[in-house]
């Protein structure tokens, strides 16, 4: 009796799939959240000049940028970030069940 409850807590405690997936992306957003406000201000005193910068379409634009860069800096491996969030995610939804 006591190895069928062992088994059942270990398959209880196994994440699926779907969700250790869903907490990888919200990881990885996370991190390219957090890259991309650590990249604003290396980008607040760069100075553009005209004729291939400079104004405010580019003022405008310059957060998708570094959220772009972001993006790929995750993709690219990142900074460690998205391993360390998705495993405190999937001991908190692990405690919580």
């Amino acid at each position: 009796m006591i190895a069928q409850t062992v088994t059942a807590t270990a398959i209880a405690a196994t994440p699926d799939p779907a969700q250790v997936a869903r907490a990888r992306k919200t990881a990885e957003q996370f991190e390219a959240s957090f890259l991309s406000q650590m990249l604003k201000p290396m980008f607040e005193g760069v100075s553009t000049e005209a004729p291939f910068g400079g104004g405010d379409a580019e003022a405008t634009w310059r957060g998708f940028l570094l959220d772009a860069m972001a993006q790929k800096m995750v993709k690219a491996g990142g900074i460690g970030v998205t391993g360390l969030v998705m495993n405190e995610m999937l001991k908190a939804q692990e405690n919580a069940a």
